[in-house]
């Protein structure tokens, strides 16, 4: 599991704190585990803390707001995308506005992407992995 140093992860427990309206929105849905998939909130990666992030389908979840548009963001998003990349996590960006248009929907296409990421062949809400050389339904 991505992992960041002591001082990100000080970082990520205050950001667990002072979330925004469409990451709380969000996170009431999420922490139900919906599809099977947990999810983590404000999870510290390298440097960067995601704001979630789904480890069996090693996919992180941002909510971008409009500053994300502004002044050098995008260029800094668009390092942090990469270094994920390389670390084997892909990135699902999501409109802040459409998280508060309609949460559900959001939902769904997160769980979407999760089983396309995720492994194909086991999900955890169908109990524990098979055996090697069992074969799965």
């Amino acid at each position: 599991m991505l992992a960041g140093p002591s001082r990100t992860v000080k970082r990520a427990r205050k950001f667990r704190r002072e979330m925004s309206v469409p990451d709380v929105v969000l996170w009431t849905r999420l922490r139900l585990r919906p599809g099977g998939f947990k999810f983590r909130r404000q999870h510290p990666a390298g440097s960067y803390i995601l704001d979630f992030f789904c480890n069996e389908a090693k996919l992180a979840i941002e909510v971008d707001g409009a500053s994300h548009d502004m002044g050098d963001r995008p260029a800094r998003d668009a390092m942090r995308d990469q270094w994920l990349d390389r670390e084997g996590v892909d990135t699902l960006r999501i409109a802040a506005g459409d998280v508060l248009g309609d949460a559900d929907a959001v939902v769904e296409v997160i769980v979407a992407a999760c089983l396309q990421h995720g492994n194909p062949l086991h999900h955890a809400s169908h109990g524990p992995p098979p055996r090697s050389g069992e074969e799965t339904e």
